[in-house]
């Protein structure tokens, strides 16, 4: 066994140096994640301002802001492991920062719905490969002794951005306008552009790897095609949508196309050769079973509060902030016990809290007290802050320096995947839930409109429909509680003896014994 410490560019403890690198990876990270949340708040706003007050646009096209952005993540994220090997990652990373920055500046000036998504499509295409980018550069940075340390610091935006994305969001409308929610990424990018530029090493581009073409005009318009089809169900109301099952099943053909052609080329658009490691498998599948439940269930907490309690976005964002207080009080710790630990027994600890939460949103009522909805989203929120970077410091730990930009890459694209099939399975099942209720939607709408009260029928009939939307939620919750139970499943093969790092291997060195 080689002692940790001959590893001397990476010390056991967390110095200043690598602090730097973390606060340049986290500016990037809240960029791209708050973005997604904050564009959500905005929505019935687009409505009335690019349409009019009488007349406001569909919900369907505003929501292209958000769909457009996600797709364009999907297109550039395959893209941004033979970038990195390519260019270099601080040289990518400063532009992805100045591609999102400008993409921003152009959304806060856009004169209609139109100019608006083309415009998100630019946002997308930096933002995209931010996230890989940033773990690429922090898993570099850290070295396998320190790897959940630093993971955890990168978490907090991607745990934080959906709970405090509706907070802001509504805050700057209601205080400027919506123009701000695009504006706010102006000084952050020229800030991390200026902090990426003095803090970060100038890496060794491997210019010697040939562009996949082939692969990327599968993979790539596959997996847009794949998502786009899951995203337009929820606005469909049912999978058998020709809008919906076409588009899925000609991205489906696309990536499963790559999938058999990936392994020909000694460097294809994604290594899918890395399945070939025990623990990234794993970690990835856990992974996506994680991340369809969390992303999805999270959806609902905030429209519980608004649809059913008629509370404001702001007040919604507020009462969803225990969840992010108890992230963040379990990330650190659970970052630094995965430095010592096999992440084997740490995360399904995580999943156990999860697992408890999510059973007490099984339990709401229309009438729900307040005190045990917060106690509720606390015990989820430590959870979660257990669970989500420890599995992706298992998955990256074991690769070779040269395969920490792919490993990110096949990491960010799981996620992206897991995020977009669990909100999907999500709105379709709270829709129908819903829509089996005559009076659910009319109670729904007289929240925002109490002269509805008596075209309903009367308090009576609106405490009833109220009623009937709560159980919807609590129905929908059961299948986000059955979905964290697989996750359990998979996290049982997580690593939960000491493994070798091959973090250095490609560097030159000896293999250094991890946990």
């Amino acid at each position: 066994m080689t002692n940790p410490q001959s590893a001397p560019e990476y010390p056991d403890k967390i110095d200043a140096a690598v602090l730097k690198v973390a606060g340049v990876v986290v500016l990037g990270a809240i960029m791209s994640i708050l973005d997604i949340t904050v564009v959500n708040v905005a929505l019935p706003t687009f409505q009335t301002d690019f349409g009019d007050v009488d007349q406001p646009l569909a919900y369907s096209t505003v929501a292209w802001t958000v769909t457009a952005y996600t797709l364009a993540l999907a297109t550039v994220i395959p893209l941004t492991g033979w970038a990195a090997d390519r260019f270099g990652t601080k040289r990518l990373y400063m532009t992805a920062i100045a591609l999102f920055t400008i993409g921003s500046v152009l959304c806060a000036m856009a004169w209609s719905i139109e100019a608006l998504i083309a415009f998100r499509v630019v946002q997308g295409l930096g933002g995209g490969m931010l996230m890989p980018l940033g773990m690429t550069i922090m898993t570099r940075a850290a070295g396998p002794q320190r790897m959940g340390r630093l993971m955890a610091i990168l978490g907090v935006p991607m745990l934080l951005g959906p709970i405090l994305g509706p907070i802001l969001g509504g805050w700057l409308i209601d205080a400027a306008s919506w123009h701000w929610v695009f504006l706010i990424n102006l000084p952050i990018g020229l800030i991390a552009m200026v902090y990426a530029w003095r803090v970060l090493d100038a890496d060794r581009p491997e210019p010697s790897e040939s562009f996949d073409v082939v692969g990327m005009l599968m993979m790539s318009p596959g997996l847009a095609l794949f998502l786009f089809g899951i995203s337009s169900i929820p606005e469909e109301g049912t999978i058998a949508a020709p809008k919906v099952w076409i588009t899925m099943l000609i991205g489906a053909a696309l990536v499963i196309g790559f999938v058999f052609y990936s392994f020909k080329p000694q460097h294809p658009l994604l290594d899918l050769r890395l399945f070939g490691n025990r623990n990234l498998t794993v970690s990835i599948i856990t992974m996506f079973l994680f991340g369809a439940a969390f992303f999805g269930g999270l959806l609902l907490v905030p429209t519980y509060f608004q649809q059913v309690r008629g509370e404001s976005v702001l007040m919604a964002g507020l009462l969803v902030a225990p969840q992010g207080i108890g992230a963040m009080l379990t990330m650190p710790v659970a970052g630094a016990l995965a430095d010592r630990f096999p992440v084997g027994r740490i995360v399904p600890v995580g999943l156990l809290l999860i697992l408890i939460g999510m059973f007490g949103l099984t339990q709401i009522e229309a009438d729900t007290s307040y005190a045990f909805l917060i106690g509720t989203l606390f015990v989820m929120g430590l959870g979660m802050g257990a669970t989500m970077m420890p599995i992706m410091t298992s998955a990256l730990r074991t690769l070779t320096h040269h395969e920490v930009a792919r490993g990110s890459t096949l990491l960010n694209i799981t996620q992206q995947i897991a995020s977009s099939v669990g909100v999907a399975v999500m709105s379709v099942l709270l829709t129908n839930g819903l829509k089996s209720s005559d009076l659910a939607g009319p109670a729904i709408a007289s929240q925002a409109d109490p002269s509805l009260v008596d075209r309903i029928g009367g308090p009576a009939a609106v405490a009833k429909g109220l009623s009937d939307a709560a159980e919807a939620f609590a129905h929908t919750y059961w299948v986000a509680l059955a979905m964290v139970a697989v996750t359990v499943v998979s996290a049982l093969f997580l690593p939960r003896k000491r493994e070798a790092s091959r973090l250095l291997d490609d560097e030159g060195q000896p293999p250094v014994v991890i946990h």
